[in-house]
């Protein structure tokens, strides 16, 4: 089970800032991924970071690169997801997941998902 929190709202301006967390239970892997991965309306489900939590590796990809920095805490089974200068292409469905593949897995590796937080950004 992953439950994902969002802080700051669901609507946001532009240059603003949202912050994913995340929490898991329930499972066994003794390391896994944790993924950012967001759905915009009309496209498909795509990673936007991912980290490793055995060595704390991490990928960003294009999308958020420079923008959002993704961490974790494996004492707290938790990842966060640190979205900076927010653009209007940025608004989508933002989910975590946790997989058991590194390097960073696609989208359909996933194996337990959060359930989803709306972000949209108006410019």
């Amino acid at each position: 089970q992953v439950q994902q929190l969002e802080s700051g709202g669901r609507s946001a301006q532009a240059g603003g800032s949202r912050r994913l967390s995340c929490a898991a239970s329930g499972y066994t892997y003794h390391t896994n991924s944790w993924g950012g991965l967001r759905q915009a309306p009309g496209k498909e489900r795509e990673g936007v970071a991912t980290i490793w939590t055995g060595s704390g590796s991490t990928y960003d990809a294009d999308a958020g690169k420079g923008r959002f920095t993704i961490s974790q805490d494996n004492a707290k089974n938790a990842m966060y997801l640190q979205m900076n200068s927010l653009k209007a292409p940025d608004t989508a469905m933002y989910y975590c997941a946790v997989s058991r593949i590194w390097p960073p897995p696609r989208p359909s590796e996933y194996g337990y998902w959060g359930q989803g937080t709306q972000v949209t950004v108006s410019s």
